[in-house]
């Protein structure tokens, strides 16, 4: 079977077992992965096309992978196959005039920024991988992130693709345009598929000026209830944050900050206005301990917020726990009832929690671990949905389903929904060769 590869792909189709296994898992701690029959790394589009030819041919599932930072297990490989890397597709155009950018699904989110930033441009959807994901995954995952409050998710910032489906059939969809109504929305529909719908090989997306100038500051608080309750004040008193973000006490101590409760607040500022965002930010009641002004230094500001998956790994390797970390949404007045609630339910299963998340648009990312009984994690999950389903929230925000949130999209949406779901999915990937069983 894999003579087909090696003839195609030479060098660029590994099979070494220890190297394959390093790509047959995502960033999710606790994924179980399968060995697979390698790694291909395709350099264009016509290789993506035959790939999933051949797979179709060979019933071989394939198993899309931008940088596999996602946590919910959507890029772990989950049966005998191949793991398609796109990390050596990386052309990037940028087409300043037009607001535009045109990126291979390898192209890092960080390093084009960079190369925005001559133009006085920004790709401003921000996930705290931003570092290491790629434009192909974060498309696929339905990615958000840290200035997800002021410039929403990925979904709202990609106007084209072009995709090879399940059929193996190459599709441009959308337009490079800002305006375009050409028919059914299927740019959306491929956005958070988490690679079951098709395989992206270019993505035209929108683009933002670099704001002009900014004010952040961090701020500690005794409380949680407080903290959300400033940045409701803020937001209602005509001021939208460039990002509000937030760690509880517990998470602070393991990211270098003091062990309170701390939030993260940045506006970007119309020339003029400095003196008037400053006096709205003074009237909030944490401890303000740092202040920054400019984008790069309320970038700055905010690198101990993107240190939360790693202080939370430490916790529960020091405690010689697996770590599970979760990823909902809540309406932002519901924000500390359900603050309160997670925590009364840890409590309950006998199990740790550590919180952060995005305050500004109610997206919580609580984490917990187990030290291989992963029963007791699955009834606090499910406790996690039942809570934030009652307050009108969702089960996942930005991490997508992938294999570990599989049931609990069946609690949120219903059976029927589901139902349509897999017609769609039957619809592009008949023969069940991308990414089998993650989402449904």
């Amino acid at each position: 079977m894999s003579s087909y590869l090696k003839r195609e792909f030479g060098d660029r189709f590994v099979e070494d077992k220890y190297a394959a296994a390093l790509y047959a898992r995502d960033a999710l701690i606790s994924g179980a992965a399968a060995r697979i029959l390698g790694v291909v790394f395709p350099i264009d589009e016509s290789e993506v096309v035959k790939l999933v030819k051949w797979a179709i041919e060979t019933k071989t599932p394939l198993f899309p992978q931008g940088s596999a930072t996602s946590l919910s297990g959507n890029a772990a490989a989950t049966a005998p196959g191949v793991v398609v890397s796109f990390e050596k597709m990386t052309k990037l155009e940028i087409h300043p005039t037009d607001a535009i950018a045109i990126a291979q699904p390898g192209v890092r989110i960080e390093e084009m920024n960079a190369e925005l930033s001559r133009y006085g441009l920004l790709f401003p959807v921000d996930p705290g991988s931003a570092k290491s994901a790629t434009i192909g995954g974060a498309i696929a995952n339905g990615a958000g992130g840290m200035r997800g409050v002021k410039y929403g998710t990925i979904r709202d910032w990609v106007l084209g693709l072009r995709v090879v489906t399940g059929r193996g059939d190459l599709l441009r969809l959308g337009c490079r345009t800002h305006k375009c109504r050409n028919g059914y929305d299927l740019v959306k529909l491929f956005i958070g598929s988490e690679g079951t719908l098709g395989l992206i090989t270019e993505a035209t997306v929108k683009l933002a000026p670099t704001p002009a100038s900014v004010i952040a500051i961090l701020a500690y608080y005794d409380d949680i209830e407080t903290l959300v309750e400033d940045v409701a004040a803020v937001r209602t008193s005509g001021v939208w944050p460039l990002f509000a973000e937030f760690v509880d006490a517990p998470t602070a101590g393991l990211i270098g900050l003091e062990e309170r409760n701390a939030l993260f607040l940045g506006v970007d500022v119309v020339q003029g206005a400095e003196e008037w965002v400053l006096e709205k930010l003074s009237k909030i009641r944490g401890d303000i301990a740092q202040t920054a002004r400019g984008f790069q230094n309320a970038m700055k500001l905010l690198e101990p917020r993107r240190k939360l998956f790693y202080g939370q790994i430490a916790a529960a390797r020091r405690d010689g726990g697996i770590l599970v970390i979760e990823d909902v949404a809540v309406p932002v007045s519901k924000l500390p009832t359900a603050v309160k609630k997670l925590k009364e339910a840890a409590t309950r299963r006998g199990l740790p929690l550590l919180l952060g998340g995005h305050v500004g648009d109610g997206n919580l990312h609580p984490a917990t671990w187990h030290r291989g009984d992963f029963d007791r994690v699955k009834k606090f999950l499910e406790d996690m949905a039942e809570i934030v389903l009652e307050l009108g929230g969702t089960i996942s925000a930005e991490h997508g389903v992938g294999l570990l949130k599989r049931e609990l999209l069946a609690r949120e949406v219903g059976e029927g929904v589901l139902r349509y779901m897999a017609e769609v999915k039957k619809l592009f990937d008949p023969h069940n060769v991308l990414n089998p069983g993650k989402v449904l």
